[in-house]
């Protein structure tokens, strides 16, 4: 146990993670160079697409140090604010973490977010500067920003360059130095911790565990504590960058996958802890607190015949993304499908696609919404997630909706543009700290309701792409909100209503109605786009119809004789109108995001 390594690698998004566990890979030898790729953690094609990491991976290593064999369990972890969860679970089973920070771009919104995850785990922090190879590279100025702003000494903070290997030796070298060894008792009955799971075409439900005391063992009978299930160990292995090590055993203090052959993906759950079923212990490890979904959308198949291999390839899909929430729903407007929580927007939009991608499914999903609480004139209170749920106005006493505490930094230089943007976005300034003369720290308490839409995008932009953003939520604070319906040709589509200040339904919904009337296909008959405060209409495009001329066969003769054609036509498109259904493109509903 002494010579064994748990520790993750957490950072802002774009600050060289996966480069840098590619490194340590490579300089560790357990992928030659002809199987050297790049991103080797990042399994998924949509992550090499994109270049960021949506799942923590984790590698078993060996490592030669002064003649001492060592094995280091490498967690890469993703960077963005929605893909905190994966975080917060890696370092659940962690001894040690490498806190990366660009040595251009310096300390991040999402860096401070993790040292605190790091440091509620009481892990080991290495601080590491990364990058020091770019021209702009500053890695005294941002060694300097990492003690102002995070407050954790690095004065002895690793610089490498991840790009080129300058520096990884020495990492791995501090790394063995100072990321304690675990603790446990192997003689103790077994305990080991469920950090990650997924499902397996061929073996089935997978679990990735920590083992904390005695071992784990091939043929052994276990028990999940959480549901009392008891199982068969079928197989062990060590997880490795191109392929699965087979073994007998994990030993207390190491990291493997177990395989049960469950073909029933429910029955794991992440952060509930294995026991052997003869001699159980006493307590578990611990529990993990469960993603709890900030954004809410409707996803249905767009042929309504394959609702049922939607709710499969979501089942599986929970499976390696425990945060992952639903239960089903019907629409009016889309037929079955199911209401789907989500970590926030990159979140929802990398689930819709991965479900469109390995599952070979043709989504369309409804606009996304927060939480509400609703407060009746009866005195009881519900939670609503689709605003087509709501009550009645004259029932509804208050609606309260969720807060959260928004960390942007940004150059100095863009500082008046975020603030315009927050104070639009009904944000209220609670700290504004700089952390050098450039940068700028700003804390506001913001409605989640305006960050799900195009905060992020506009963010970006304002600031030309330096700015950082992360959140967290706290608190539901009383809203003045109503909810804002969309009528086409007369029906309300339920999965369009959003809810709206009251102060925004007006120009919100004369938006909302321009969007539409673009992008709705012109149909034989005149369709009105409509948007309603209840029974009241506070904006209307229409649609025209698609002309056709039935007066061409007339030539010259009595006028007579053509209006009696148009008032034909005319009643007949009257006739259509009534029992005409309008067909809605997905842009349609994603209209709603794209309001500013």
């Amino acid at each position: 146990m002494k010579n064994i390594r748990n520790f993750s690698i957490i950072a802002h998004i774009d600050h060289g993670k996966s480069t840098l566990a590619d490194r340590i890979i490579q300089e560790c030898g357990s992928v030659t160079e002809r199987e050297m790729g790049t991103q080797m953690m990042d399994t998924m094609e949509i992550e090499q697409e994109r270049g960021i990491t949506i799942k923590a991976q984790s590698v078993r290593l060996d490592y030669v140090k002064d003649g001492e064999h060592y094995i280091l369990n490498l967690i890469d972890t993703p960077g963005h604010v929605d893909f905190s969860y994966e975080v917060s679970k890696s370092l659940a089973s962690s001894d040690g973490a490498l806190l990366i920070v660009d040595a251009a771009q310096g300390v991040e919104a999402q860096t401070i977010a993790n040292v605190y995850l790091a440091l509620d785990n009481d892990l080991e922090l290495i601080p590491v500067i990364n990058k020091i190879d770019l021209p702009a590279a500053e890695p005294e100025r941002v060694a300097e920003e990492i003690e102002t702003s995070i407050g954790i000494d690095a004065t002895d903070a690793c610089l490498v360059s991840a790009k080129t290997g300058v520096g990884i030796r020495e990492l791995i070298d501090s790394i063995v130095d100072r990321v304690p060894a675990p603790v446990g008792d192997p003689e103790a009955t077994t305990k080991a911790i469920i950090y990650d799971s997924w499902f397996d075409q061929y073996l089935g439900a997978l679990a990735l565990v920590r083992v904390f005391d005695g071992q784990v063992k091939k043929g052994q009978n276990i028990k999940l504590m959480s549901n009392g299930e008891e199982h068969q160990i079928l197989d062990l292995m060590y997880p490795h960058p191109m392929k699965k090590i087979k073994t007998k055993t994990i030993e207390c203090g190491e990291i493997g996958i177990v395989v049960l052959g469950l073909k029933e993906v429910a029955v794991i759950n992440v952060g509930d802890t294995i026991t052997d079923v003869k001699n159980p212990t006493a307590k578990p490890v611990g529990t993990y607190e469960p993603a709890k979904p900030f954004v809410f959308a409707g996803i249905y198949p767009i042929d309504t015949d394959k609702f049922e291999d939607l709710r499969d390839a979501l089942d599986k899909l929970r499976l390696n993304d425990s945060s992952l929430s639903y239960e089903p729903e019907t629409s009016v407007a889309l037929g079955f499908g199911f209401r789907v929580g989500f970590l926030g927007m990159l979140h929802m939009e990398v689930i819709k696609e991965r479900l469109e991608r390995e599952f070979n499914l043709d989504l369309i999903a409804s606009a996304p919404s927060v939480v509400y609480n609703v407060y009746l004139t009866n005195g009881d209170m519900v939670e609503v997630q689709n605003p087509s749920q709501l009550p009645p106005v004259q029932k509804i006493e208050r609606i309260e909706e969720p807060y959260v505490r928004a960390t942007v930094i940004t150059p100095a230089e863009y500082l008046g543009n975020i603030i315009t943007l927050l104070i639009s976005k009904r944000g209220t300034q609670t700290k504004m700290t700089y952390l050098n003369e450039d940068r700028v720290m700003l804390e506001y308490e913001i409605p989640m309701n305006e960050i799900v839409m195009d905060f992020y995008d506009t963010l970006k932009s304002i600031s030309k792409g330096y700015a950082s953003f992360d959140y967290e939520p706290i608190d539901f604070k009383v809203g003045d909100l109503v909810k804002l319906d969309i009528k086409v040709a007369g029906e309300a589509v339920d999965a369009l209503s959003i809810v709206v200040p009251r102060n925004q339904a007006l120009p919100r919904g004369r938006v909302l109605v321009k969007n539409m009337k673009e992008l709705i296909p012109r149909q034989l008959f005149e369709v009105a786009v409509q948007a309603s405060l209840g029974s009241q209409i506070i904006a209307r495009e229409t649609v025209k119809s698609m002309g056709k001329n039935v007066t061409a066969k007339c030539y010259g003769g009595d006028i007579t004789r053509k209006r009696k054609l148009l008032e034909k036509q005319k009643a007949g498109k009257k006739r259509m109108k009534s029992i005409g259904k309008v067909q809605l493109p997905q842009e349609a509903f994603m209209s709603v995001l794209k309001m500013d």
